[in-house]
């Protein structure tokens, strides 16, 4: 199950400004989830994200948000976006069925959100750089049950190889600038 361009859609949860402080490695999540968005955009994958209650929680980051179009950043209170009908029929509109999902708490609101979109039949794709909790101990809990459920857990390097598909283009020089040491 190789990702897709046409087939893809980048869902981003709850990378928020009174979360980030809190998260394990929260500058490394940070730059590998602007960096997921960066790729994703730079091939026409579209993006979407969520921000869990934002009156407490503030804004998405601002590096996360400016790679999110305004219309595409939709408000939630459950902890699975899936449970909020705006987001469910969003993403269904798209007709994408591999969802790339990346943001925090990966204990909490990712996983939850993973587990959903499986019993919805999507294929779902979790980028490990680009996920957090506060402690290592959840963010790797999480994964180990989204993996058992169905998730494909991948890398950032792996989800640019499935959707470059092949090296020679401009798109694939601009990515892979700085892969090779």
């Amino acid at each position: 199950m190789l990702l897709q361009l046409e087939n893809s859609l980048v869902l981003v949860i709850d990378i928020q400004q009174k979360l980030a402080p809190a998260i394990d490695q929260t500058k490394e999540v940070e730059q590998a989830a602007a960096w997921v968005l960066q790729v994703a955009l730079q091939l026409g994958v579209p993006v979407w994200g969520t921000e869990q209650y934002p009156i407490g929680l503030g804004p998405t980051l601002i590096s996360i948000a400016e790679l999110i179009p305004a219309k595409h950043m939709l408000h939630k209170m459950h902890f699975s976006a899936l449970k909020e009908a705006h987001i469910a029929a969003a993403i269904a509109n798209t007709n994408r069925k591999q969802i790339v999902v990346i943001g925090t708490e990966a204990h909490v609101c990712v996983l939850q959100t993973v587990f959903d979109l499986l019993a919805a039949n999507y294929q779902v794709f979790v980028v490990v750089e680009a996920v957090g909790s506060r402690t290592a101990d959840n963010k790797q809990l999480a994964l180990n049950r989204m993996q058992q459920q169905g998730a494909q857990i991948i890398s950032k390097e792996m989800l640019a190889f499935e959707w470059l598909n092949r090296s020679g283009t401009d798109s694939f020089r601009h990515i892979s600038k700085g892969w090779i040491v």
